[in-house]
């Protein structure tokens, strides 16, 4: 471990002194570029200096125990049992730092939520989620894009797609993915009994033109009216838009503006997205022949996380973590959820890092 540090060490020093010659400024491209990878070094550099201080206070102090006067050896040895503390904390943040990073956990993030088993009440509860997740962006100061929606006759959504852009979005969201399941007493329940239902939610990282290749030729584009509520345009204009990626059968529709162009630059967007998943999961899956999709079919049974209305409770059943915090988690307050299920990562990244 120690001799890759060293090795990240010296190239960190490398790129310093690249950073500091003028020619490297004047070509602004290959600037930027140096600058991301001086600064992705920097964490796990300032973590291994301080641990290497950290070895010569302890081997300084050590020495002072053998020093003549009482009064040196009693602070030597305090001083010995706050380096003896902290140098196991240390050396764990530099294992989880030399971790290998997601290289999509940069991307924004398209967030797909999708009605499954228990009606017009699953409708409202994939609403919810949608306001959950809107909530959280909010407080992350992330910017949240309505890209597509299917209302219920209840006000809630069959389906609702957006686009959340911000500071790592998808290294937060990324285990959201799956079957949330929700338990109360609907609204329409006139004898006060608690139903069951589901949503699925679906997270993709935001596919660029350098992620995913769509020939034009593998495409099929076909416009059609928009139906549904938004006015006069709805039956006259021709601006909806449904997209075929024949090689993967992947369908993609987009109504919601009045702009036949700004409805194919949505759908191709979450179209792209969803390749980019399709072929992530897809090499996931080579490494691990028992890893399920991460949607799955929607119903109750099939759950990652359980909202019980009636006891206030939370559950993730990925990690067997209880929160008595659901009115605060349905406003947003999702991040104690986030970091635990990001920390359980870490841990089983660390654990087959030791078995290989």
């Amino acid at each position: 471990m120690f001799a890759k540090l060293e090795g990240l060490e010296k190239k960190f020093i490398e790129l310093e002194h690249s950073l500091a010659e003028p020619d490297v400024f004047n070509d602004q491209e290959h600037y930027r570029k140096l600058t991301k990878a001086h600064a992705d070094l920097r964490e796990i550099v300032e973590m291994y200096r301080r641990h290497r201080a950290l070895l010569q206070e302890q081997a300084e102090n050590k020495q002072l125990l053998r020093d003549e006067d009482p009064e040196m050896r009693a602070l030597a040895q305090e001083d010995l049992h706050r380096i003896e503390a902290e140098l196991p904390e240390v050396e764990q943040e530099l294992k989880l730092l030399l971790l290998p990073k997601d290289p999509l956990d940069e991307k924004n993030t398209i967030l797909e939520i999708r009605a499954g088993t228990g009606g017009e009440e699953a409708a409202l509860f994939a609403a919810d989620l949608f306001r959950m997740y809107s909530r959280f962006a909010e407080i992350k100061g992330w910017k949240v894009e309505l890209m597509s929606e299917s209302p219920s006759d209840s006000g809630g959504f069959k389906e609702v797609i957006c686009l959340i852009s911000g500071t790592k979005v998808y290294s937060q969201l990324k285990f959201e993915a799956g079957t949330h399941r929700v338990q109360r007493v609907p609204a329409t329940e006139a004898q006060g009994r608690i139903h069951t239902s589901a949503a699925t939610v679906a997270v993709m990282p935001e596919a660029e033109e350098v992620d995913v290749e769509i020939r034009p030729e593998d495409l099929r584009i076909d416009i059609y009216r928009a139906s549904g509520a938004g006015g006069q345009h709805v039956n006259k204009t021709e601006s909806a838009v449904r997209i075929t990626h024949l090689p993967t059968n992947t369908v993609v529709t987009c109504q919601d503006e009045r702009s036949q162009h700004k409805n194919k630059a949505r759908a191709m967007k979450v179209l792209a997205s969803r390749i980019l998943a399709a072929e992530r999961e897809r090499y996931n899956s080579e490494i691990s022949a028992d890893r399920k999709s991460q949607v799955g079919s929607g119903d109750r049974s099939e759950r990652i996380r359980t909202y019980n209305f009636p006891q206030g409770r939370c559950t993730d059943h990925r990690i067997n973590l209880t929160l008595y915090s659901l009115e605060r988690i349905m406003e947003g307050e999702i991040q104690p959820l986030v970091e635990a299920l990001s920390t359980a990562a870490q841990a089983d990244a660390l654990k087959a890092a030791a078995t290989d």
